[in-house]
């Protein structure tokens, strides 16, 4: 039966703004308190994804989650109406105010490891939700996104839901952002590798900035989704770029099917970690891992170019392609290696531009905004039908970004009481485009 991999790309909310939350992500600290546009953010989004659908892929969309949120903020001690809790948060913690206002659920990529149903033990889709332990902005989210999933992915028969991973230091999870899988293809069982930042048991950890996954955590998902020693294989990530800004691993490594590419300054001890990789691979289809070197890709054309958090995908032809951010195309060296790269012997063949500039400035490229989930034809019948995209959808989709979106979100704007009731209004709305009934646990006054 054919396995799709299918992108499910996070919608990105009415309140995204740059408010610089995440330290480690050089992105958003240089680019805090500029003034976004959540319009053009969304909407860049959806074109993306409509362009993925236009080349024969199957494309997916999570849905926003709840912000502000004002949950966390009465937990937090505020009291009232969700109003009178904007203006005391405003007044009194404004650091709280920013992280319950903050759209970085956009960024699906950190929502869940997703394993292929032909990897698990019970031949069954399996999903576990980041807990983002790591920034408090996103660690707000484990508990909405576990319900979006069990949502959109609600058939028992094919999906098993596990819970976030408790909220410990030992324990820090951010979800696909550090994990992917090499096979001959989607349709055959393959090697999942789970690239941590730390081993609490190890003194090898960065020293500026944090490592945001852990080896025990990798090590509980594999456990839980049944996944066998065999076709397992845990790297650590080299703790020099980390404390460069490469925050997840995705940022300096991608792999598709067959084919892995890498910075060589990726993993710690980087030779052993290519040849345990080699080891371990079990397809009959030759591996291709691409190291990027220094001479022709730095460090820090990696992290401001984005060229490791692109998308790579096969195409229906059976050929891969590099959906990258333009700021790839604008960078003379990060263009001319991709030029290059496709011309090689590899099963790369072309790249495609998108602009993302609205996501890239806080910090994420185009695989930080999709999740991929491995899906047969039964299991992608059971996912629900208004969640993927078609150009009805886009449409659909466009039109309520363009009457509820702002043209331009500040900082200062978040104090505004009157941006909760038109991000509450629009995800309401957006509740019944997408017909996935009570997800948002707000009432409207």
């Amino acid at each position: 039966m054919t396995v799709y991999e299918v992108n499910f790309d996070g919608l990105v909310g009415p309140t995204h703004n740059y408010s610089g939350l995440s330290f480690g992500n050089v992105a958003s600290k240089n680019n805090a308190k500029q003034i976004a546009n959540p319009k053009k953010a969304a909407l860049q989004g959806l074109e993306k994804m409509l362009a993925m659908t236009k080349l024969g892929l199957k494309q997916g969309i999570l849905p926003p989650q709840v912000r502000p949120d004002t949950y966390t903020l009465r937990k937090l001690g505020f009291s009232g109406s969700d109003k009178d809790i904007i203006t005391k948060a405003a007044k009194h913690a404004p650091q709280f105010l920013k992280a319950c206002y903050s759209a970085s659920s956009m960024w699906s990529a950190n929502a869940a490891t997703v394993s292929n149903s032909l990897d698990c033990y019970d031949g069954k889709v399996h999903f576990t939700p980041a807990n983002l332990s790591n920034k408090l902005h996103r660690a707000i989210e484990a508990e909405q996104t576990s319900r979006t999933f069990k949502a959109i992915f609600k058939n028992n028969q094919y999906f098993t839901h596990h819970e976030p991973l408790p909220h410990h230091p030992l324990l820090g999870d951010e979800g696909a952002a550090n994990h992917t899988r090499l096979a001959n293809s989607h349709n055959e069982k393959g090697l999942s590798l789970f690239v941590y930042g730390e081993d609490a048991l190890s003194d090898i950890k960065p020293r500026i900035y944090p490592a945001r996954q852990t080896l025990a955590a990798s090590e509980a998902i594999a456990r839980a989704h049944g996944l066998s020693d065999a076709d397992c294989l845990f790297v650590q990530q080299n703790p020099d770029v980390i404390d460069q800004g490469v925050f997840h691993n995705d940022v300096i490594a991608i792999g598709n099917e067959n084919v892995l590419l890498y910075h060589e300054m990726a993993f710690y001890q980087s030779a052993r970690a290519v040849d345990a990789i080699n080891t371990k691979y079990q397809g009959d289809k030759p591996l291709h891992l691409i190291e990027v070197s220094s001479d022709y890709v730095s460090v820090e054309d990696a992290v401001s170019s984005y060229i490791f958090n692109s998308q790579l995908i096969t195409l229906p032809n059976g050929t891969m392609a590099i959906v990258a951010p333009t700021e790839c195309q604008n960078n003379d060296k990060v263009a001319t290696y991709l030029a290059t790269l496709c011309e090689a012997s590899n099963p790369i063949s072309q790249v495609i531009y998108f602009d993302l500039q609205q996501s890239m400035k806080n910090g994420g490229g185009p695989a930080c905004l999709r999740l991929r989930v491995p899906l047969n034809e039964l299991e992608l019948s059971a996912v629900a039908p208004e969640c993927l995209m078609d150009e009805v959808k886009y449409h659909t989709l466009t039109a309520w970004v363009e009457k509820h979106y702002r043209d331009a979100i500040s900082e200062d704007d978040l104090a505004d009481p009157s941006l909760l009731v038109e991000s509450q209004t629009a995800l309401d709305e957006l509740s019944q485009i997408l017909k996935l009934g009570s997800i948002y646990p707000f009432q409207m006054d």
